[in-house]
């Protein structure tokens, strides 16, 4: 048995509208252009043949990947967690980098969710994993690949999605 993967009710939402299209709208597509591309002759040097039995096989493979991720998921709904000033999966979290004094924020998502550009960190990434379990006002050294980094808890929401 697999171990249960955390995802947000977003992240979990995100995936199954992918799952939709990819088994409602990209397969049909993927189909279509197989049929085309058999009608171009000789199927051992026909590119278009080969490109769409590759898109085929990416598809199908990433069907597989999201209905496994699914079926593991930990759906995590933040709504339902009483609010403390701990830092947990689903937390906003502002802290201040004290190497280079600056104040940011993140939200410590799933795998599937993280966007660092929209401030969204895994929940496997170090910064996430070095401010789970502190609190308001702790300060915490983070081992990151850039190296050791102290940051201030300056504040734990638990914000609605």
């Amino acid at each position: 048995m697999m171990n249960q993967t955390p995802m947000t009710r977003r992240g979990a939402e995100k995936l199954r509208k992918e799952l939709n299209y990819l088994k409602n709208i990209r397969r049909a597509e993927i189909i279509r252009d197989l049929t085309e591309a058999r009608e171009y002759g000789d199927l051992k040097e026909n590119a278009e043949y080969h490109s769409a039995r590759e898109q085929q096989s990416f598809c199908e493979g990433r069907i597989q990947e999201i209905e496994a991720k699914l079926a593991n998921a930990q759906i995590i709904d933040i709504n339902q967690i009483s609010p403390s000033n701990r830092v947990i999966f689903g937390a906003t979290v502002s802290v201040n980098n004290l190497n280079i004094k600056e104040p940011q924020t993140y939200r410590i998502v799933g795998d599937d969710e993280a966007d660092f550009k929209h401030n969204m960190i895994s929940i496997n990434s170090p910064i996430a994993r070095g401010l789970i379990g502190n609190k308001e006002g702790d300060i915490v050294i983070i081992n990151t690949p850039g190296g050791e980094v102290k940051y201030h808890i300056l504040k734990v929401e638990y914000i609605s999605e």
